[in-house]
């Protein structure tokens, strides 16, 4: 009578380092939105950047520590990517208050993790799934980062420079939204053809 299969993530992967590293990206967010838009907060753009410094920090780390000490859940294989996305779109969104250009990053970054939502879906119903992150998408999260930094710290940058950084950041994203769809197109061919 019952469908329901038992889920998969136990109770003891919340505890598992790695995971409350995500968990600690997740919380990040609020406060990093709060003290970034708060223009009374004294520094408050030098204490965002702190944040992002600290949230990029734990993303690369929850990778190596859940590798190296075999903690890979699949709790993380869930938990990371969300936190991921989550903490990228906030800060793009608010970077958009002090630099406009900002838009074109989101709808590259929106159309992106869309079709590559889409595109692990139907993965998932050829009966295979993605098994983390691909260099690629690694190097775009790391000039994300680093672009993101540099254009929150210094909200008075030279506009030439800052759209140096934010075409970086839309360039990266696109190279990683067309790689993982030729690998993804690539999966699925090789799926049909057994």
């Amino acid at each position: 009578m019952n469908n329901l299969k038992k889920s998969p993530i136990k109770k003891a992967d919340w505890l598992a380092i790695p995971n409350l590293l995500s968990i600690v990206r997740i919380l990040l967010i609020p406060l990093f939105v709060y003290v970034y838009l708060n223009e009374s907060l004294r520094h408050n753009y030098l204490w965002a950047a702190f944040i992002v410094m600290v949230s990029g920090a734990t993303d690369y780390l929850d990778g190596v520590i859940a590798r190296k000490f075999d903690m890979i859940t699949d709790l993380g294989k869930l938990l990371d990517p969300f936190a991921d996305k989550l903490t990228q779109l906030a800060i793009i969104i608010c970077l958009v208050f002090t630099w406009p250009g900002m838009v074109i990053v989101i709808a590259v970054f929106v159309i992106k993790e869309i079709a590559l939502l889409v595109c692990q879906i139907v993965l998932f119903r050829n009966g295979k799934v993605m098994d983390g992150a691909l260099w690629y998408g690694k190097v775009s999260t790391f000039v994300f980062y680093a672009c993101a930094l540099i254009l929150v710290a210094f909200p008075n940058l030279n506009q030439t420079l800052a759209n140096l950084l934010m075409s970086l950041t839309a360039i990266g994203l696109l190279l990683a939204f067309i790689l993982y769809t030729r690998w993804f197109v690539r999966q699925l061919r090789t799926n049909s053809r057994k």
